[in-house]
């Protein structure tokens, strides 16, 4: 097949979670089809990215990202019936590459990551195929619920124009995909195929219970881009909530383990340090290991998400690791990972904090969750099994 991708974004480096999911997508289905990709590119990338992709590509076209947060975005959507983020992505030179390579080439399909550029797709008889990595208005919404009064005004019009707009494009498409059930079923269709996302199993390697508990320094990991509210939301909670519940706990019992907070990512502000001067909590915004290598070095992964939306890369990565995960009930939102058997689960500090002291304590606990866990992973969350699940979602469009 010819297929052409056009995506919000370069998905290089592999930083986040919609960069793992295009890239490896790409990085197998390239391997029997013909794909060229348009995409937008921020300015942070580089063309050492743009050869990466190229790589696993037949050709990449990149226009540039708009800058989203702008006097004339926030005036313009206050004066138009689309949402702020559809406006932030119109792009008439992504419309003008899209015409100029359907001109040029014959396309048996068209596959588009995220509704917010499939504005920019020209009239076409080409089907679309459009991917959803979650329910776009429903993350804003979880966002806006914790939010005070006068935010929650002042962003309760645009989520009620992003969902009439996100389901627009829902119907608009050949095929939607969704990232789980659980988006699947909240979806306006009832054709919608389940395209989940993956791990790469031959990069995160299983650690052993007996690796873990050999370390002297027990690390309690928080990982994430910092850009993203539900990241912000989480380490907040951590370092306000949760840590100070885990010291309590671990005084109480007498525990002599040497416990530190790891939190890792990038766009951390300095307001987020601000919240504790506890030598204990390591602020590591500059890590220039492979983030296989974090979790290699992290002792258990604590993910208390709030704010999220379609499927955590983290909970994923941390269970393909051997690395034992400690979240919310969203946090394995649309995973099918059970508590007490895969991670375990609470939702409020106290629950939390005696998860991560069970498991700072409990050996047995510990390597029964993480054996069940890769177990999990690898029959579930293969990139190579997803893969073929994707190629019978565009077989069924063609025919």
């Amino acid at each position: 097949m010819k297929i052409l991708v056009v995506s919000s974004y370069l998905p290089y480096p592999l930083l986040s979670g919609g960069n793992i999911r295009l890239y490896n997508l790409l990085r197998i289905i390239s391997q029997k089809h013909k794909v060229t990709l348009i995409c937008e590119k921020r300015d942070n990338q580089t063309q050492e990215d743009i050869k990466e992709v190229e790589k696993i590509c037949e050709k990449v076209i990149t226009v540039e990202r708009k800058k989203q947060w702008s006097v004339k975005n926030i005036l313009k959507t206050g004066f138009s019936l689309n949402p702020f983020i559809i406006i932030g992505h119109q792009s008439k030179e992504m419309t003008n590459a899209i015409k100029r390579e359907l001109e040029k080439e014959n396309f048996d399909l068209i596959h588009v990551e995220t509704f917010y550029v499939m504005q920019n797709l020209p009239e076409t008889s080409v089907p679309v195929v459009l991917s959803e990595h979650n329910i776009e208005y429903l993350a804003y919404k979880r966002f806006v619920d914790k939010s005070p009064i006068l935010v929650k005004l002042l962003l309760f019009l645009d989520i009620l124009k992003l969902k009439k707009v996100e389901q627009f494009f829902w119907n608009k498409a050949a095929k939607l995909i969704a990232v789980s059930n659980i988006e699947k079923n909240l979806m306006t269709r009832k054709d919608v195929s389940v395209i989940p996302n993956g791990v790469n199993l031959e990069k995160f390697k299983f650690q052993t219970s007996e690796s873990k508990f050999s370390s002297k320094e027990k690390r309690i990991l928080f990982i994430g881009d910092f850009k993203w509210m539900q990241n912000r939301d989480a380490a907040s909670f951590i370092i306000n909530e949760i840590w100070p519940e885990i010291n309590s706990k671990l005084k109480t019992q007498n525990s002599k383990v040497d416990v530190k907070l790891w939190i890792v990512g990038r766009n951390m502000s300095q307001s987020l340090k601000n919240l504790t001067n506890d030598k204990n909590v390591i602020f590591d915004d500059n890590n220039q290991d492979k983030t296989e290598k974090i979790y290699e070095k992290a002792f258990l992964l604590l993910a208390p998400l709030r704010i999220a939306a379609g499927t955590s890369y983290k909970i994923l990565e941390g269970m393909a690791s051997g690395t034992a995960v400690v979240t919310t009930n969203l946090g394995i939102e649309g995973l099918d990972a059970k508590d007490n058997i895969h991670v375990l689960v609470a939702q409020d500090p106290k629950g939390l904090a005696q998860n991560v002291t069970s498991l700072l304590t409990d050996k047995a606990l510990y390597e029964k969750l993480t054996k069940n866990a890769r177990e999990f992973v690898e029959k579930n969350y293969n990139w190579e099994e997803i893969v073929k699940k994707l190629e019978k979602v565009y077989a069924s469009v063609l025919n």
